[in-house]
């Protein structure tokens, strides 16, 4: 299993510069075990981000609603893994991680629950296009990607 931050998913939806490597490491899944698993905490932020580029004017509502659309095709369709997290055991690795990394490293709350869930998860890959984040995940012991 895969795990992957919101800069990942950011890529494949919301188009930016990383996107094409983003679309590129997708079509790479060819396993289930492969697969990129989500939480809900991923869920939830993609869609808020989607959200916030209207309200900030980087595309019109329509744009932002063909954006969700397509994300929640892609999770009904079965593209990527949505395994049941435990939020206690979350937070709680998440608090440690956090513990040890934040004050040196300067990790954001979202950051580390997403490495924190991919820990969870069994993940043993990390897609993230953050650097702070990379940094981070490879200290929980995660391989991150690029």
């Amino acid at each position: 299993m895969t795990g992957c931050d919101t800069s990942f998913l950011h890529a494949l939806y919301l188009i930016d510069s990383h996107t094409p490597k983003a679309r590129n490491r997708l079509r790479q899944v060819r396993h289930p075990e492969e697969r990129i698993a989500l939480s809900p905490f991923h869920v939830y932020e993609l869609r808020n981000a989607v959200r916030l580029s209207v309200f900030r004017g980087l595309r019109e509502v329509a744009d932002a609603e063909s954006i969700l659309q397509a994300f929640q095709t892609d999770l009904a369709d079965g593209r990527f893994e949505l395994p049941i997290c435990n939020l206690a055991i979350v937070l709680g690795e998440a608090e440690r991680l956090s513990s040890v990394y934040t004050i040196s490293g300067g990790c954001r709350a979202f950051d580390i629950l997403h490495v924190a869930t991919a820990l969870q998860f069994g993940a043993r890959d990390f897609l993230t296009f953050d650097t702070k984040q990379s940094k981070l995940a490879q200290a929980a012991g995660l391989k991150p990607w690029p």
